[in-house]
């Protein structure tokens, strides 16, 4: 077997970078999750009148998701990680002014900065990720999400201990701005430059009708128009990945929206007992990330991806058809420990054996946290008719279908066509392929 390639100081820099700052991030959210009671209370607003003010951060994350492929393939993810950083920073600094000063309205725009930052750097960190993993020759985005889950885990109990000791929300949060900044700053320093920027294919029609859509503005590089970032999906296994992550976001996602209220509701636990449920399965995911490793290696994507959907589709079915609430929050790890691996896996194998690898898996990315932050919501409104705990059969559904198509997340064989039309030309610039 060929050995990986030795790390030399630039990538190691560049990959403990990547890793740093998804800590970070995950330490902002859970940080503002953590203290979202606390902020209502500062509001003194009504649960209908929150919902709206949350709404905030899915119109932001949504908004981010959709624009950062297409920035990344114009200006490079090191770029796009600055903006989003900056994002992030503005974000939880208005948030935090919004709580101090009782404005629901500086919370909201707030939130709508923090999603957008989110949205923008998660997507460029995927292309950032899938690039090291291509220079390595060894996984790497299993531990990027890994984390980003641990720092979820961090900053979770660190704001339930400032909430426990009454510290105020605002200092709270401009405190997790001031390290967001520096972690942000460090890493823009760290990632090479142009790192997914792709030129445009002059013999591709989609390629040349978006770039003249768009004026001598875009120098050329890969469109950012519609019919070009669609143009990734006419490949059939691309769409097959894209079905996979949809699945494993989904199931991920829904533990992350719904977990503490279905142990709360469907199996009549306290609300503490809810909450370090939803702790055990953050824990759950962050170990199976940091151990997927050696399990990728020796097993192959396919086959690690088709046995965590088993697993994870294992653990939803006991939450929801176990009567026994001890056995169901139990249940969870084997949730967590499921859903860990699919992300990143499947993001990964989206940029293996082709051409345009940024594109798909900016493609892919977009696609599972489209899943991840609208999808779980949707259950909601099932559950006001079927109940909470039987909305979840959607989830074991989904898993149970993805683990049938797990084989296209098998490497192509090199020189196969995989590429749809719309690929760059051979000597376009893509500088994340090394």
């Amino acid at each position: 077997m060929k050995n990986p390639p030795v790390m030399d100081a630039t990538t190691r820099r560049w990959r403990v970078a990547l890793f740093l700052f998804m800590l970070a991030t995950g330490v902002s959210m859970a940080s503002w999750v953590a203290r979202t009671p606390a902020v209502r209370d500062a509001l003194d607003v009504t649960t209908g009148s929150m919902g709206l003010v949350l709404f905030g951060l899915s119109v932001g994350s949504m908004a981010g998701v959709l624009a950062s492929g297409g920035l990344v393939r114009r200006r490079g993810g090191r770029r796009v990680i600055a903006a989003g950083a900056g994002l992030l920073v503005a974000g939880l600094l208005v948030i935090a002014g919004g709580a101090a000063l009782e404005v629901s309205a500086g919370v909201f725009c707030g939130l709508a900065l923090f999603g957008a930052g989110m949205g923008l750097a998660e997507v460029a960190f995927n292309i950032e990720g899938a690039a090291v993993e291509r220079t390595l020759g060894r996984p790497v985005l299993p531990v990027l999400h890994g984390c980003f889950s641990l720092g979820t885990v961090v900053g979770a109990l660190l704001g339930m201990g400032l909430t426990a000791v009454r510290f105020p929300v605002g200092w709270h949060l401009a405190a997790v701005a001031v390290a967001v900044a520096a972690a942000g700053v460090w890493t823009v320093r760290a990632v090479p430059a142009g790192t997914g920027q792709e030129e445009a294919d002059p013999e591709d029609p989609a390629d040349s009708d978006a770039a003249s859509a768009a004026g001598s503005e875009g120098g050329g590089r890969h469109p950012d128009g519609i019919r070009g970032q669609l143009a990734v999906w006419r490949d059939r296994r691309l769409v097959l990945i894209g079905l996979i992550v949809l699945a494993m976001a989904f199931a991920e996602g829904s533990a992350n929206d719904w977990l503490p209220l279905l142990m709360v509701d469907g199996h009549g636990t306290s609300a503490t007992a809810g909450s370090l449920t939803f702790m055990l399965f953050a824990v759950a995911m962050t170990t199976g990330r940091f151990t997927g490793g050696p399990l990728l290696v020796r097993y192959g994507p396919a086959a690690v991806v088709r046995a965590s959907a088993l697993v994870a589709a294992a653990g939803v079915a006991l939450v929801v058809f176990s009567d026994d609430a001890l056995l169901a929050g139990a249940a969870v790890v084997l949730w967590g420990l499921g859903a860990s691996l699919g992300f990143p896996v499947t993001i990964s194998a989206a940029g293996e054996g082709v051409r345009n690898a940024s594109a798909r898996v900016a493609a892919v990315s977009t696609a599972g946290y489209a899943a991840f932050l609208v999808g779980p919501p949707s259950l909601g409104f099932l559950a006001d008719h079927v109940g909470l705990r039987n909305a979840m059969v959607v989830v074991l559904v989904l898993l149970g279908g993805a683990a049938l198509i797990t084989r296209a997340l098998r490497t192509p064989p090199s020189g196969e066509g995989e590429e749809p039309p719309g690929t760059p030309a051979p000597g376009a610039r893509q500088s994340d392929l090394v």
